[in-house]
């Protein structure tokens, strides 16, 4: 009874989905919090893991992932600068068994279902217990000891010591240079979350290199400048690689600058010394996905409040909005014990043309039950999407393709030729219409397949439809419709 209830005032989501919308899931791998589910487990049963998350959120209607691939100055792919994570063999700088490489198997799974993948870096992290150092000796953690704060049991990378700062660099871009991944993205790990009573020992940096400015202007300016050289050496290794961040939810309260939000939290700007909303306004980031995990209505932080704020603040790049689907986990009174809120919250979300979701965390949809998936799946999701293009990477579209029809006993058979000159492979949509309806391409409950093939066979085919089908890059720029496949109704009806 209870899923009826919530249902039924959203039967007509799904026809009105949006057609392009950034649908994408954490998979968080610090802690063993989404995958792998536990330390040391076969290759096999990782990958079994890996592609039961996939199917479940490819069926749901999702089309990304973000995937933890550097969680603490580690590894889940093989490199030449850091251990293989504990997380995958349960001893830091052992690989799988049988070896194998996790980061190219989970590209290859994404890009077989269409999804994308986003390879998601900790860049500062350097132990997550500063008590025990699991890492070989040649490891920078213990051979640039210089480099390194430990501050609240935890040990970092140190933002202000230039050194370390190429060094992460390096890390990542050479991520960039061997795997195929649609994008770079980077948590809310700045500067480590403030603790009371207790100061982040970065003097002897500050002391060096501060060049006049205050600590706090000197802490913003060191991550201002990783996350500028960051986004300029992406582009210029892989022009179409994506850059995203997701930063806390909160950049300023407005108590402290006007144009902040109304809001009463840590910020971004004072507690973690990321000035996301300069990133934005210079064009460093192609997205951000800030954590908006809190209610609409809440007393420090609304959701209602910041989601506005957010739109308000990128105007020239996508927001996609970090959804606390964690929250569900154990509510026992309040907004979270049903799925009401998330659901109201993509509602608000979509109301404001925010260009997408990423929820936290995948494995959290098995653990709160089956409702928010149904609703996803059902009402809110329901059609095909593909990402937003991003016009400043790629605008060019390729060429439209020439499609045939053919009706045979199980449906119809559409074939066409890829026109493009162009070396990158393409994906298609194939759009089905009714006789007499008007062909409107920005309508998604006309997609009826995203493929990598240039055939497709409509089981569904057994009327009178006309079909078009359009050819996507890899950056989801969509060519011109191909030409009107009309079968004969007789045919058709065989």
């Amino acid at each position: 009874m209870f899923l009826i209830l919530c249902f039924c005032p959203q039967l007509t989501f799904a026809n009105d989905a949006p057609k392009r919308e950034f649908r994408a899931a954490w998979i968080a791998t610090v802690g063993n919090i989404d995958w792998p589910s536990k330390q040391g487990l076969s290759a096999d049963q990782q990958k079994l893991e890996f592609i039961n998350h996939l199917n479940f959120l490819h069926r749901t209607g999702f089309n990304a992932v973000i995937v933890q691939i550097r969680p603490a100055a580690d590894a889940l792919y093989p490199s030449e600068y850091e251990p293989w994570s504990r997380y995958l063999s349960g001893k830091q700088g052992q690989p799988p068994f049988p070896r194998y490489d996790p980061l190219e198997f989970m590209i290859a799974e994404c890009h077989k279902r269409n999804m994308e993948f986003h390879a998601w870096f900790n860049p500062y992290r350097a132990l997550v217990s500063s008590a025990s150092n699991p890492n070989p000796a040649n490891h920078a953690t213990r051979q640039h000891p210089d480099w390194i704060i430990h501050y609240g049991g935890k040990s970092y990378f140190d933002p202000g010591n230039p050194e370390a700062r190429e060094y992460i660099l390096k890390v990542m871009l050479d991520v960039v240079a061997r795997y195929d991944i649609d994008a770079v993205h980077i948590d809310d790990y700045f500067y480590p979350y403030p603790i009371a009573g207790k100061a982040f020992g970065d003097t002897k940096s500050y002391n060096k290199f501060n060049n006049g400015l205050s600590r706090d202007d000197w802490r913003r300016e060191n991550v201002n400048l990783f996350i500028s050289q960051l986004n300029t050496h992406i582009k210029k290794e892989k022009p179409w690689v994506k850059f995203g961040v997701s930063p806390f939810g909160i950049w300023r309260n407005s108590n402290k600058d006007p144009e902040g939000s109304a809001t009463r939290g840590s910020s971004c700007y004072d507690d973690l010394y990321s000035d996301v909303r300069l990133w934005i306004q210079r064009k460093w980031v192609d997205y951000v996905a800030p954590q908006l995990y809190w209610e609409h209505g809440h007393r420090v932080a609304a959701y209602d409040v910041l989601l506005p704020w957010w739109k308000q603040n990128t105007p020239e790049r996508q927001l996609y909005i970090g959804l606390g689907l964690y929250r569900m986990l154990d509510a026992k009174s309040g907004p979270w014990t049903s799925p009401n809120e998330i659901l109201k919250q993509i509602q608000s979300a979509r109301q404001q043309k925010a260009e997408g979701f990423v929820f936290y965390s995948a494995s959290n949809f098995a653990k709160i039950g089956p409702a928010v998936a149904d609703s996803l799946q059902q009402n809110y999701f329901g059609s095909i999407a593909i990402p937003p293009a991003m016009y400043w990477l790629d605008n060019v579209a390729p060429i439209a393709p020439f499609a045939r029809g053919t009706a045979t006993d199980k449906g119809v058979s559409l074939h066409w030729e890829d026109k493009s000159t162009e070396k990158e492979p393409l994906k298609f949509l194939v759009y089905r219409f009714g006789i007499d309806e008007k062909i409107d391409l920005n309508r998604s409950s006309n997609i009826i397949a995203l493929t990598q093939q240039k055939s497709f066979l409509d089981r569904g085919g057994n009327k009178q439809y006309r079909y078009v089908i359009t050819a996507l890059d890899r950056l989801w720029n969509e060519s011109e419709m191909s030409n009107i496949v009309v079968l004969d109704k007789l045919e058709a009806g065989r």
